[in-house]
């Protein structure tokens, strides 16, 4: 077709080949219902036959859209956010829209660098889990497509937010152990602003119902089966063993109660675990986890609305959804 072998293809070699004109391809790379079947099929050859790549960032500002949605997260290993990332990201690549995910660490120095290089493509939205610098929130502000903060609730968001209350969700979790009769607990706190919302909700929940003092030690993010071994011998060596061990995550209480039953140790019976975010581990284990459970499914379709609303010109219906959570208690506790 060209005896320049290293040229890359264009948009006038696809219509040439198919034998229609360049804006039918145009038309059809952005919505393929719009043309006939049959050109469809020849068009679609013919992408296939050059190897054209269409140039979506130029395209996108042409028409202000690009049909993009940027993602962001700490961390891929053992994350709770997961299921609600696939969700989102299945539902956006139906509708015809390519997800960006970057993966953030728990710098915010590399959340900004993202998500500057999201706005820089142009992206028609950025979702976020990770907390923002307060120039970055500044940044997001002034961005013309829509930034989204998933799994927390701040109390002015710079764009939308879907999320639920850390705090409150730390409280439920001291009001449920009360309830059931628990005394020593040992909190373990991941190294992060969510952690530390349920980690002060919890002890102040806990001394206000009049317990004692609380018992605590810090892990990494992500936290992991793999620190379950380090928190039980740290345990074995306090004073006052604790009775219920409260974990920011069910792989990290999965490790907990495995390093428990190997020291002979009955769980719950003589020592409890609590866990958070229900994964698929929490109800597949021995004994099943008690956990906080969060909707990611309903997080995933209220930030896909929000999305849409914003694509039709649309002002979002609210800028905090609250989407709750639930303790689900189990046999670990």
């Amino acid at each position: 077709m060209s005896d320049q072998p290293n040229r890359n293809p264009t948009l006038d070699d696809v219509a040439v080949l198919a034998g229609v004109s360049t804006a039918t391809v145009s038309r059809f790379l952005n919505n393929p219902k719009v043309v006939a079947a049959a050109t469809a099929e020849r068009i679609q050859a013919a992408v296939a036959q050059t190897g054209y790549i269409p140039n979506l960032l130029a395209g996108g500002l042409a028409s202000s859209k690009s049909r993009m949605v940027a993602v962001l997260i700490p961390h891929l290993t053992d994350s709770i956010f997961n299921d609600t990332i696939q969700a989102m990201a299945e539902e956006l690549a139906n509708s015809g829209t390519t997800v960006m995910m970057g993966l953030t660490g728990i710098t915010p120095e590399r959340t900004d660098e993202l998500i500057q290089a999201a706005i820089g493509r142009r992206v028609d939205a950025i979702i976020s889990t990770a907390p923002l610098s307060s120039r970055t929130a500044e940044l997001v502000k002034r961005f013309p497509g829509l930034f989204i903060q998933i799994w927390e609730l701040p109390e002015d968001p710079p764009g939308i937010a879907v999320g639920f209350s850390h705090r409150d969700a730390g409280r439920d979790v001291a009001r449920f152990l009360q309830s059931r009769g628990y005394r020593r607990p040992l909190l373990v706190t991941a190294q992060g602003t969510r952690a530390g919302m349920r980690r002060d909700g919890f002890v102040e929940e806990w001394q206000a119902l009049g317990g004692g003092d609380v018992q605590e030690t810090m892990v990494d993010i992500p936290s992991r089966f793999g620190h379950g071994r380090r928190i039980f011998a740290e345990m074995r060596r306090l004073d006052e063993q604790p009775d219920v061990v409260v974990c920011g995550s069910d792989y990290l209480a999965q490790g907990v109660i495995v390093e428990a039953q190997a020291a002979g140790l009955r769980v719950p019976d003589q020592l409890a675990v609590v866990g958070f975010g229900n994964s698929s581990i929490a109800g597949d284990m021995r004994p099943t986890i008690t956990t906080v459970d969060i909707d990611g499914a309903r997080i995933a379709r209220e930030a896909i609305a929000a999305i849409r609303r914003h694509a039709e010109g649309q002002p979002p219906r609210e800028r905090s959804v609250d989407v709750g959570f639930r303790l689900i208690a189990r046999e670990s506790a």
